[in-house]
């Protein structure tokens, strides 16, 4: 018969029950847990000592007690205090790790258990009375011999502390300080685990923070305030400006609390558990912890300084405290999880983290950072840039954090006055980098916000240890997390650790590895470069003969390229994703590419949030986005990119950009969230719940937006100005710029795109291309167009799906679209019925389209429209669908809707943006658009801005008062118009674009602020402009207008050929060009006629070895106010945006530049111009020709602007408002006052483009630019160059220059130790000349096939083993343009050959000149820049 025992409370209530374990009897407090496992745990818990613990769970010792033998650091698993008291199944365990039953374990320890009681009824008499006293009385004791011992009376916390310290770990690279006040060995564990070495010692140990550097106070027994001594001993060590690192876990918490000055009180029943809900009080993260405690803290009587970190989502206690700055927090709960759920051990991660940072002093905040911008813009990395550099150094001001940007693009709005404290136009190569480090000495430096071309740097700085020798440290994702994502096969290991996969691919180092990956994987593979922007070197092979063609072409980019197995025609889907240091992560938006998997995303038509995803497609991605992200260590902002199966849920990762790039400018634009701002914050190590939602300014920005529209995005390619270019699309980027178009719709959304791809396509348009299979299954940059003849021939979905892979979901709503239009078709003006137009506007028919469908005019259409209210709505985008108030400005017109979302009260000043990036149009308009509004608003304006290119600054939501995204079209620009009654439109500050539309707007009395569009009518139509000039007597070069072929024949026989054909109102040269004979003159005209169909087409007489000038002004009311003069280094025949511009200018004389300024100001007054204006002279044989005037903002502005040191659009601004008269300087002459030297030098992309070649003429084919500075010409030019990339030659270099006149300048390359090869002909002549160039036997005659053949292979094979240094190749004189002839000549062939073997290639002769010039001059310098540049070249 079992022994039995009771239990009294001091109420007088009595539980009779059987005993176990020791015959002992025991007093104390009674208390109650919850948990249902753990009970070895609970029961050598030290904070449960002088507690008789009553366990609900009715079953308890079914699986014994463990071995307690010593484990990892010498921690037994069982702590060495009983006190406790059970209850349940104790006699008969089953469970492999079980060494002896509880019955048996607690007879050991001398503690008596109690069982067979109700303790469901002793549980509600605690919950509801509170805890109370008790005693357990074996019967047989008498029970006045054991008094009611209350344990809050004693000092608990002395009878349970160690009396002597001791140390854990000792080899740990951190050292803690643990002060034991009843410390479980899980908690020592748990920081040891993590590397530190833990010295724990007695609770009353006195404190030295030199011994230490974090604080760790564990838990314990008892009432906190009977803890004096410890509470003394702390409050000096945190009460200093900067303490070291503390973490307190249950008593640690309330004795923290108590240091500050904060209350602590006695729960009524306490919380003792393994379930407890505690919410974390940022980002509302709920987690379930494992308490046991009966003390709380006050939240109410914390300090200012100081925040609840969690709360019980119960019983609303305090569960956590934290400090604003300082690295001191605690928690209510025990994260060490012995026993219990795990959910927040990560705590000990977070509190080791701070204390290493604050061992290298990095918790306080960087007081200087550097941040490395993306250089000029080429395909592949464009405006995206300048938005997220621009966004990254605001984020940084607001932390009045220093900044200093590198960027040699002085385009860009990031490296404008008023932004960065300082800007270096610099190359970004680590030897730049690293002297503006010696001279600024920053703390921080942040690399994922310049592109690759900032990463790759970053990355080589880190190698060469630079950042550590200056103490530069990265924010953000950390460097050895950047080189996982970019490093494949480190990559793919890492995604196997967390059992990801990536899509099966093979690294290879050599052609033959590539081969043999391959033929392992089986064809068709994907052939791609490591470290390479845009998909740079990649493409897809069907076999052998093909991949050994990409891989050759691909290494000389890189040193390592990956073979992938194809999944052409899988879905793609991308998600954004962002971090912060603390864990906390959020996906900010999913979008999926309607083209599939095997077009580059940057190619690809993109579609937000995705369409075709079920919710388990979307959740699962999602989760795998964070889980990868979490593993790989990103701080800030990434994006993942998924190929997805669609005929099951089989996924791929494809791969991890740990940097901004261009699907985070269109993430951030299409969904409102400020990516790049929050990613900068994040770097300083701001916890994500902190940062409010910039655009409710309510709710946090820890959350993921909900969109309540559709967004499309739509590349836009310029492959026509290219010769010889392919115009196949795929896994290699070749589009300049992007749109993103928002409606309520996919069809409205998708339509409006196509327009703002190009202002000529009026939607998905039939038209344009024939049907054609092939370009169908071959993507082309034009197969949207072909789809759309496809349906108008009859193709069905499912037909259209087969040769495509386009989801069906995408197929079928092109197909409303060309159903819709062949509605339209059948109606005319009077037939059609309100319900039809409707309809037509709500799938994203433009005016201009219907009108083309039922035979009719815009304005037709536009007035009918108007009759019917057929009206489109406003509506905001705020990031929250709508559930909470935004005070959002950004807007977006739809016809799906009946209400605007805001009202139309104030005046506001409208300017119009530059519209899709392309070549011509690029981030320097961005830069004028955003000058004109900042300074609008610094005169007291509210401001408009119309845009809708989602790379720009422009479309910033914080730029302007209001911004729509959307078209920039008559129609949609005279909707705003009409809805806001601006106080007028600014078109001179957007380029091109908003110029083409002046008339348009202006015939419906639409206030055009500025010149008058009459005037810009008279400058753009080129004959207005030709005989404008006759009239005033300006002398231009001979011309004459189209009437027909003949005649223009006749007048090119008169003044003899070359000739110039020149359409109107066109931007870039598009479809100008030099015809040298009759027969290339027929054919431009045809072209020309198209690019101008409403327009005149005028043609000249072309001047060959003309110098050109290009002159930027500002007039007010047609007195000019400002000039400034700059020159093109290449001669007249280059497209001033191609050319290498020169101010202050080299080689005028101050008389020809008074005449410049004499015709400046004469064709000012003329065109009556207020605002900016540009012009493009000639000089030859001293004399001035004007070849052009744009009366509009150029894109030399801002590099005049910022080298003068004078705003040009802020003065064109004023000039526009017409403010402050009397502040105008008497016609400010700026050519004068040059402080420093500057070269602008343009940015091609030929690299990305296979097979154009590389010539330059009238037509425009560099996709941005770079500009530096330097005390002189030379220094200005030979930084400018590297800026693009240019390498100095070291020793060989490849001569094809013909009979120009080079002579001084070879035999300079001669005496500087370069090895000269030169092409048969040109080596004659220098030969003859006594320069020993290599002959090259390369032009010879076909008279034997074979031997030519060998011989072609070895220059080839000469560039592919990068044999040479630079190229010098100029090509034949009359070819100042396009030549027809389709035949492959040797100089396109040795010009391409460069370009795809990364050689440096100069094809200007004054370039080639300028360029032997600074290797001259700079010798010296280089000497001591590159050591081995050595005099002594013959030996290297």
């Amino acid at each position: 018969m079992a022994k039995m025992a009771t239990l009294i409370l001091e109420d007088g209530a009595r539980f009779r029950g059987q005993l176990f374990g020791a015959d002992v009897s025991v007093s104390g407090e009674v208390v109650f847990q919850t948990g249902m496992v753990g009970y070895p745990e609970a029961l050598t818990d030290p904070s449960y000592r002088c507690q008789l613990l009553t366990l609900t769970y009715p079953l308890v010792g079914n699986y014994g007690v463990p071995k307690n033998e010593e484990g990892e650091f010498g921690l037994s698993k069982v702590s060495n205090y009983f006190m406790s008291f059970g209850y349940g199944q104790h006699k008969s365990p089953s469970h492999w790790s079980s060494v002896k039953s509880l019955d048996l374990w607690l007879k050991e320890q001398g503690i008596p258990g109690l069982q067979g009681i109700d303790t469901r009824c002793l549980t509600k008499k605690i919950r509801e009375k509170g805890t109370m006293l008790g005693k357990l009385v074996v019967d047989g004791s008498p029970e006045d011999s054991i008094p009611f011992d209350n344990p809050d009376q004693r000092n608990l916390v002395q009878e349970v502390s160690m009396k002597e310290p001791r140390v854990y770990n000792p080899n740990g690279n951190l050292r803690i300080m643990a002060v034991d006040c009843g410390i479980k060995h899980n908690q020592i564990r748990c920081l040891a685990q993590r590397g530190a070495c833990v010295t724990v010692v007695p609770w009353d140990h006195p404190l030295d923070s030199t011994d230490f550097d974090g604080l760790f106070i564990s838990n314990g027994p008892g009432d906190p305030q009977l803890c004096q001594a410890t509470i003394n001993n702390v409050r000096k060590v945190i009460s200093v400006d900067r303490p070291k690192p503390l973490f307190g876990i249950c008593l640690g918490h309330q004795l923290l609390s108590l240091v500050i000055g904060a209350k602590t009180y006695k729960m009524k029943y306490g919380n003792r558990g393994h379930n407890q809900p505690c919410i974390h009080n940022g980002t509302g993260r709920c987690f379930i912890t494992s308490q046991n405690h009966g003390f709380a803290v006050d939240p109410k009587t914390l300090p200012q300084d100081w925040d609840v970190l969690f709360t019980n989502a119960n019983d609303q206690t305090s569960e956590g405290i934290v400090h604003n700055a300082k690295p001191l927090f605690s928690v209510q709960f025990h994260p060490e999880h012995m026993a219990g759920p795990t959910d927040l051990v990560s705590l000990f991660d977070i509190f080791l983290d701070t204390v290493r940072d604050h061992k290298e002093g990095n918790v306080v905040r960087p007081k200087k950072v550097l941040i490395l911008g993306s250089g000029g813009l080429s395909i592949g990395q464009a405006g995206e840039f300048d938005y997220s550099g621009s966004q990254a150094i605001k984020a940084l001001k607001e932390e009045n954090i220093q900044t200093v940007l590198i960027n040699p693009n002085i385009a860009t709005v990031q490296t404008s006055k008023g932004l960065a404290d300082k800007v270096y136009f610099l190359p970004i190569t680590p030897e730049y980098v690293t002297q503006v480090i010696k001279n600024e000495r920053p703390d921080g430096v942040l690399l994922t916000f310049g592109g690759q071309t900032a990463l790759n740097c970053g990355v080589e700085l880190t190698k060469l240890g630079v950042l550590e020798k200056y103490k530069v440290k990265v924010l953000g994702t950390p460097v050895a997390s950047i080189e996982m994502t970019e490093d494949r096969k480190i990559f793919v290991e890492k995604m196997e650790e967390i059992n990801e996969h990536v899509a099966p691919s093979e690294a290879a180092l050599s052609v033959e590895q590539a081969v043999a990956a391959a033929e392992r994987l089986g064809y068709p593979v994907l052939v791609r470069s490591a470290f390479a922007l845009g998909g740079l070197g990649s493409g897809f092979a069907n076999n052998k003969e093909e991949l050994t063609a990409l891989v050759t072409s691909a290494f000389a980019h890189t040193s390592q390229v990956l073979v992938d197995k194809s999944l052409k025609g899988w879905k793609e889907i991308e998600y954004e994703v962002v971090r912060d240091a603390y864990d906390n992560c959020v996906t900010v938006c999913n979008m999926e590419n309607i083209d599939p998997l095997g077009i580059h995303t940057g190619e690809s038509i993109v579609v937000a949030p995705s369409q075709t995803l079920n919710d388990h497609e979307y959740n699962m991605l999602r989760n795998t986005a964070i889980k990868v992200i979490r593993h790989l260590g990103i701080v800030g902002e990434c994006n993942i990119q998924y190929a997805l199966s669609p005929e099951s849920e089989q996924y791929y990762i494809i791969e991890v950009n740990a940097r901004l790039s261009r699907s985070s400018a269109l993430a951030s634009k299409a969904t409102g969230y400020p990516l790049a701002y929050v990613a900068a914050k994040l770097g300083l190590g701001i916890p994500l719940p902190q940062l409010k939602n910039s655009v409710t300014n309510s709710t946090t920005a820890n959350f993921e937006p909900s969109l309540d529209y559709c967004v499309v995005k739509v590349p836009r390619w310029d492959l026509s100005k290219f010769l010889r270019v392919s115009t196949k699309i795929g896994s290699s980027m070749k589009s300049v710029g992007e749109v993103m178009a928002i409606g309520r719709s996919f069809e409205e959304a998708f339509q409006k795109a196509l327009r703002m791809v190009d202002e000529n396509c009026v939607g998905f348009d039939h038209t344009i291309k024939p049907v054609s299979e092939k370009e169908l299954q071959t993507p082309t940059d034009k197969r949207i167009f072909v789809l759309a003849a496809a349906f108008k021939a009859g193709y069905t979905v499912d037909q259209l799906y087969e040769l495509t892979k386009i989801d069906r979901w995408f197929l079928h709503k092109m197909k409303n679209i060309a159903d819709h239009e062949r509605l339209l078709e059948s109606y005319n003006q009077s037939t059609m019925p309100p319900e039809v137009m409707r309809k037509a506007k709500q799938l994203g028919f433009s005016d201009k389209q219907i009108a083309l469908a039922i035979q009719s005019t815009e304005l037709a259409v536009r007035k009918l429209r108007h009759d019917w209210a057929i009206l489109p709505v406003v509506k905001q985008i705020d990031t929250v669908a709508a559930e909470w108030p935004a005070y959002t400005n950004y807007l977006y017109m739809t016809y799906h809707g009946t209400e605007n979302d805001l009202a139309f009260k104030d005046q506001h000043v409208m300017v119009i943006g530059s519209g899709v990036y392309r070549i011509g149009s690029s981030v320097e308009f961005d830069w004028c658009a955003v000058g004109c509004i900042t300074e609008l608003r610094k005169m007291g304006y509210k401001t408009i801005m119309v845009n809708y290119n989602p790379e720009t600054v422009s479309t910033d939501y914080d730029m302007c008062d209001r911004l729509y995204f959307d078209e920039i079209s008559f129609e949609v620009v005279m909707d705003i118009y009409e809805r806001e009654n601006p106080e007028g439109v600014i078109l001179s500050m957007g380029g091109q674009l908003p110029n083409n539309i002046a008339m348009s707007l202006h015939r419906q009395q639409c206030r055009i602020l500025g010149t008058s569009p009459e005037f810009i009518d008279c400058a753009e139509n080129r004959f207005k402009f030709s005989r404008m000039l006759d009239t005033i007597g300006i002398s231009q070069p001979q011309w004459k207008e189209l009437s027909d072929t003949e005649s223009a024949v006749k007048f090119c026989e008169t003044v003899g050929y070359p000739c110039l054909v020149r359409p109107s109102y066109v931007l870039s040269g598009a479809a100008m060009n030099v015809a040298y004979s009759d027969s290339d003159l027929v054919k431009y005209l045809s072209n020309a006629v198209a690019v101008s169909k409403e327009h005149p087409v005028v043609i000249s007489k072309f001047i060959q070895e003309a110098k050109e000038i290009d002159v930027d002004a500002v007039a007010c009311e047609g007195v000019v106010m400002a000039t400034a003069v700059s020159e093109h280094v290449e001669n007249a025949g280059v497209h001033s945006g191609d050319a290498t511009l020169v101010t202050p200018p080299q080689d005028l004389n101050q008389k020809t530049i008074d005449r410049i300024k004499m015709i400046v100001h004469a064709i000012g007054q003329e065109l009556q111009v207020t605002g900016p204006f540009n012009l493009q002279l000639i000089a030859k044989d001293d004399q001035l020709k004007v070849i052009e005037c744009n009366v509009r903002v150029s894109r030399s502005f801002p590099f005049v602007s910022k080298t003068l040191g004078v705003d040009l659009v802020a003065l064109a601004t004023q000039a526009i408002m017409r403010e402050d008269q009397d502040l105008w300087y008497s016609s400010l002459s700026l050519s004068t006052n040059y402080k420093q030297h500057a070269h602008q030098v343009p940015q091609f992309s030929f690299s990305r483009l296979a097979g154009a070649d590389v010539v330059l003429g009238v037509e425009m084919t560099s996709t941005g630019e770079v500009a530096c500075f330097g005390e002189n010409r030379y220094e200005a030019y030979l930084k400018a160059m590297l800026s693009t990339g240019f390498k100095i030659p070291k020793k060989n270099i490849l001569l094809s220059i013909g009979s120009y006149k080079l002579l001084p300048t070879v035999q300079t390359l001669e005496t500087l130790g370069y090895d000269l090869y030169a092409s048969l002909g040109t080596a004659d002549y220098y030969t003859e000349h006594g320069v020993t160039a290599v002959d090259w036997p390369f032009e010879e005659e076909d008279d034997s096939e074979c031997p030519t053949k060998e011989k072609q292979r070895s220059i080839m094979n000469y560039l592919e083993e990068n044999h040479f240094d630079l190229v010098v190749n100029l090509s034949m004189r009359n070819s100042g343009g396009r030549r027809l002839s389709s035949f492959v000549t040797k100089g396109y062939r040795t010009r391409r050959m460069a370009i795809d073997y990364s050689v440096p290639l100069i094809i200007d002769i004054k370039c080639t000149k300028l360029f032997v010039q600074i290797i001259l001059q700079l010798f010296t310098l280089l000497t001591s820049l590159y050591p081995e540049y050595d005099e002594n070249q013959e030996e290297a």
